[in-house]
């Protein structure tokens, strides 16, 4: 190369040496930073046990059923007691009982109620009860569903749910 064609600062450099340093920088700091939000994006899922998350939370069983109007049968074995908050508040428990606790608890806990009901399509047992037809006055739900499923000779697995509407 000749003398003077060409861009040289000195001895074999040429400004682009200075100049991509300083341009890759800003580069490199934009390109981490938008990998850092994608990846704190698809990363952030909700605490299920956060009520403000808009999923089921934890609650004492007894909470639950109190919600419906109902009290912790005898010998029972919670499962689980969510509740979920949104437009409606809606109480859910599974527990396990012996199987010839399930209708004196639900005769003795909604003696208004409609009959309980067998077969299909709800299972063994099933209960829907509102304030139109035998919900107690302490019940804060709207609705109570009961579903009941045997597990064995012994074993009934409950499933309650109270809500508003």
């Amino acid at each position: 190369m000749a003398a003077g064609s060409g861009p040289k600062t000195g001895r074999g450099r040429t400004r682009w040496g200075l100049v991509l340093p300083i341009l890759a920088l800003p580069v490199l700091v934009l390109g981490f930073l938008i990998i850092g939000m994608f990846m704190w994006a698809l990363s952030d899922k909700p605490d299920e046990d956060d009520p403000r998350a808009g999923g089921p939370a934890k609650v004492a069983c007894a909470e639950a059923l109190a919600f419906g109007g109902a009290e912790r049968p005898v010998n029972v074995q919670p499962e689980r007691c969510t509740v979920q908050h949104g437009i409606d508040t809606a109480y859910a428990a599974v527990l396990r009982m012996p199987r010839e606790d399930v209708r004196p608890w639900l005769r003795e806990t909604y003696p208004n109620a409609p009959e309980i009901r067998t077969g299909n399509p709800c299972g063994a047992l099933c209960l829907d009860v509102s304030h139109e037809d035998g919900l107690p006055a302490s019940a804060e739900a709207h609705v109570v569903q009961v579903r009941v499923e045997y597990e064995n000779a012994e074993t009934a697995l409950v499933r309650f749910s109270a809500f508003t509407m």
